[in-house]
């Protein structure tokens, strides 16, 4: 049965200064996360985030043409450029979102870019004209360096009409987990969210649950360190990577609670609650050693996380030299209907389904190849305790897929996922640097959304090597009107 999503608490905990809006008509996004998987309109566009590997060009926003029956589909057919250079955006998110379902004031008309590197933070108009999305207006870095907050990465919009930026370093770039506000409305940077003495040690992603009063980051490491590339030296040092997961008390904005997940849950990514939003179970993808953990509500109020998916390195030999390599598990998300948990292993070239409609348990339920370390060149399988065979490279519409899938996006109705190939620039030069010369890609996969599976589109190829200035790096992507990932639902007590 779907959830309503609750004026009363809306109005209770998240209206200002008293004020009240009139229901008569909804606002942005969709009633519940049923109502969005059975009713939302197939997609027509998506909107990538593309690095310029080259520094003296600009990034931008791509505008994908997705619909089936459109002349251009599969197509850039829409640029909006950064007007500067050496920012790194990175991820987008909403100004407004299915939180504020019940307040008709607001529109879902901006996308919120922040960029790593420079801190600036680009809103982009795509309410005006859909297709050809406008850069609206630059919110300078040094406003969000002002509050001692730098490499801005997770946009969530909160039903106060707020948009929450999550930060993983102080001015200086150390390790710092904080969460920067803007007024939705204005535009305006308003202050940091946290409060209390206890900071974050480092920050990553965010996901929150007001009906358990709660929300759960994540950590990367620091920032002077991870944007230096990816040193097997720093993973086991405690001040440059994290690994644990940071329990907030919602209501009070105070960090309540941190679980140290051990060596094994080294640089925990992206978390994902299950979108009833009643629910006390979450999960969280650890990129290092590849393993996914449960995060669920204990009895006694408090909060823990359990290992229920661990894939196991791959043994390889190159140049001589045998070496093991994990998965790195670098996105991750949910269906809809809270049915299927997607993964996706960067350097083993796998992206994953697993059936979790038993949380504790996961199902494996489809695998597929595309890229990774695994398949380079020159590259050889001494032990793969999964595969009898090593993977074959994969090649599309005439173009080998280089690098491995990295950022994931299911449609509403989680029958197609689409898949890019982009981590982090810095990271992509280091570890598949014939990609970056030759560009990314993006690939949609088709999903049996009864029996679980997954098969590659054969006609459907974004080729980033072809772009007019040179190739770029696509990394995340939303639809115009919300998505799985971008979000969070309201329930009622």
């Amino acid at each position: 049965m779907a959830l309503k999503v609750s004026s009363f608490l809306y109005f209770a905990i998240f209206a200002k200064n008293g004020r009240r809006f009139s229901c008569s008509k909804l606002g942005p996004g969709y009633s519940s996360p049923l109502d969005a998987f059975k009713n939302g309109p197939r997609e027509g566009l998506l909107y990538v985030v593309c690095v310029q590997p080259d520094q003296t060009k600009e990034d931008y926003l791509a505008t994908i043409d997705v619909d089936p029956n459109s002349p251009t589909y599969s197509q850039v057919i829409h640029r909006t450029y950064t007007g500067s250079t050496g920012n790194e955006i990175h991820h987008s998110g909403w100004n407004v979102c299915s939180s504020c379902h019940d307040n008709p004031e607001l529109e879902r008309n901006f996308l919120i870019l922040p960029s790593l590197h420079s801190c600036n933070v680009f809103v982009i108009d795509v309410g005006t004209d859909p297709r050809k999305p406008k850069l609206h207006k630059v919110i300078d870095g040094s406003e969000m360096k002002s509050f001692n907050c730098s490499f801005p990465h997770t946009i969530h919009c909160l039903a106060s009409g707020e948009i929450m930026i999550s930060t993983m370093g102080d001015k200086n770039e150390n390790g710092k987990g904080d969460f920067i506000l803007i007024d939705s409305k204005t535009l305006e940077v308003t202050g940091t969210w946290t409060k209390g003495e206890k900071i974050a040690k480092f920050g990553y992603d965010f996901w929150y649950q007001p009906y358990h009063d709660v929300m759960v980051s994540s950590e990367w490491g620091s920032p002077k360190h991870f944007k230096t590339g990816l040193h097997n030296k720093d993973i086991p040092n405690p001040e440059r990577y994290g690994r644990s997961l940071n329990v907030y008390k919602w209501s009070t904005h105070e960090l309540e609670q941190v679980i140290d997940l051990g060596s094994e849950g080294c640089a925990p990514l992206e978390i994902r609650f299950l979108h009833d939003p009643k629910s006390a179970v979450g999960f969280v993808g650890c990129a290092v050693e590849a393993n996914v953990y449960r995060i669920h509500k204990l009895d006694n109020g408090k909060w823990n996380a359990d290992k229920v998916i661990d894939i196991p390195a791959v043994t390889i030999l190159k140049d001589g030299v045998e070496s093991k390599i994990n998965g790195l598990m670098s996105d991750i998300l949910l269906s809809l209907d809270d049915k299927y948990l997607y993964f996706s292993c960067w350097l083993h070239g796998e992206v994953r389904q697993y059936d979790v409609t038993d949380p504790k348990n996961p199902k494996l339920t489809g695998k597929v190849h595309l890229g990774g370390i695994t398949s380079s060149e020159g590259v050889k399988i001494v032990e793969d305790k999964e595969l009898k065979e090593p993977p074959k490279p994969v090649i599309l519409k005439g173009k080998q897929l280089l690098g491995g899938p990295q950022m994931l996006q299911l449609s509403l109705d989680g029958k197609r996922l689409y898949v890019t190939s982009s981590l982090y620039s810095p990271w992509d030069k280091q570890l598949f640097p014939q990609m970056v010369k030759e560009g990314s890609w993006m690939v949609k996969l088709d999903v049996d959304t009864v029996n679980g599976g997954m098969k590659l589109d054969p006609d459907f190829l974004v080729d980033f090597g072809k772009e007019p200035n040179g190739p770029v790096l696509a990394h995340e992507m939303r639809y115009p009107g919300g998505d799985c990932t971008s979000d969070i639902w309201l329930a009622e007590k």
